[in-house]
């Protein structure tokens, strides 16, 4: 097998590496699908290196170096550096960070022209997709499902600025054509999306043939049954590669603060222009997200939006200074409040 056709190029490679390069095609749980050189196979992780904390634990996408074993499963010694990476954080308390992609180009943000439609988790998408460090690409699928979607698709592109948004439907094939820039040989694609947006389906689409099974849609609410169940990565006859993950309705934000930036710029040209530098944009004055929100040139979906996954990106990141950090600010304020209470008692009393 050409692992050049998945992705790897030979200055992958470190020096006086030992074991072969491979590139994991699916995770299952403890065990994983391999590519390498000698064709498809499975691996575990070396104990030592990933359990002991030197090592990265691989995903979907991930080119790792193995100790080949033709008699049963390969084992995985390293994972080597990502051009790429997308993470959440894990839904299992106190798990920290979960690898969810790496190594692709595009991220593929899918929103169904139905019930699922829902412009607060397009934002987050976004967030996560800017901050992975590949190129995202809003696609609105299912849109065989309804008459007119022009105010969805104006919706998606006031909120994706600067980034392609596309109808189409898999059943149809409408608008399947405008997909074909970002599928070609060698490309990886990331899908993410919540459970019965139409991933399966636009895979098979893409495909041209049945590669991935696909759930009927519930009639009392259409939306389609979750049909993955593991991170994994599958080949199109074209040469492209989809990174399919299991339905994510909720994605915990993790470290986004680049994905923060490029996903809200309309929000952060107001910051830093604040009288006070640590301002906190509530009740101080001289504050130019007020300002802008008194005026209309800052919405106040927009600005809630940013401050809840900001806040909760925090949180993630660090509990303990998050907390700190709010009482500090609770503290000025109070100090503020009886500074002014202060001066204006003694202005009466002159």
């Amino acid at each position: 097998m050409d692992l050049l056709k998945y992705g790897f190029s030979p200055d992958m490679m470190p020096e006086h590496a030992q074991g072969i390069p491979a590139r994991i095609t699916a995770v299952h749980k403890e065990r994983y699908a391999l590519a390498c050189e000698y064709g498809e196979t499975y691996g575990r992780l070396k104990t030592k290196e990933y359990y002991g904390g030197l090592e990265e634990f691989p995903t979907a996408g991930d080119f790792v170096l193995i100790q080949y074993n033709p008699a049963g499963d390969s084992q995985i010694l390293r994972t080597l550096p990502r051009r790429t990476y997308f993470s959440r954080r894990d839904p299992t308390p106190g798990r920290g960070e979960q690898a969810v992609a790496a190594n692709f180009d595009y991220v593929f943000i899918l929103q169904s022209l139905n019930h699922d439609f829902n412009a607060r988790r397009l934002e987050r998408y976004l967030t996560l997709a800017w901050q992975s460090g590949a190129v995202p690409v809003v696609v609105l699928t299912k849109a065989d499902l309804i008459d007119e979607y022009q105010e969805y698709l104006h919706i998606a592109q006031r909120l994706a600025a600067g980034v392609a948004v596309h109808a189409v439907s898999s059943k149809t094939g409408a608008g399947l054509e405008s997909l074909a820039a970002y599928t070609a040989p060698g490309k990886t694609i990331v899908f993410l999306g919540s459970s019965g947006v139409g991933k399966s389906s636009l895979v098979n689409a893409l495909a041209g043939e049945e590669i991935m099974a696909v759930s009927e849609i519930r009639e009392d609410d259409s939306k389609g049954r979750h049909t993955t169940t593991h991170r994994q990565m599958i080949m199109l006859p074209n040469g492209a590669m989809i990174i399919d993950t299991p339905g994510m309705r909720e994605l915990g934000m993790w470290d986004v603060s680049a994905g923060l930036g490029d996903a809200f710029s309309d929000v952060e040209q107001f910051l830093g222009h604040c009288r006070f530098s640590n301002c906190r944009h509530q009740s101080e004055p001289g504050c130019a997200i007020k300002a802008a929100l008194a005026n209309g040139s800052l919405s106040r979906e927009r600005w809630e939006s940013y401050s809840n996954l900001k806040a909760e990106a925090k949180y993630a990141d660090d509990k303990t200074s998050f907390l700190r950090e709010k009482e500090q600010w609770k503290k000025s304020i109070a100090k503020y409040s009886r500074q002014i209470k202060q001066n204006s008692k003694n202005y009466r009393d002159d």
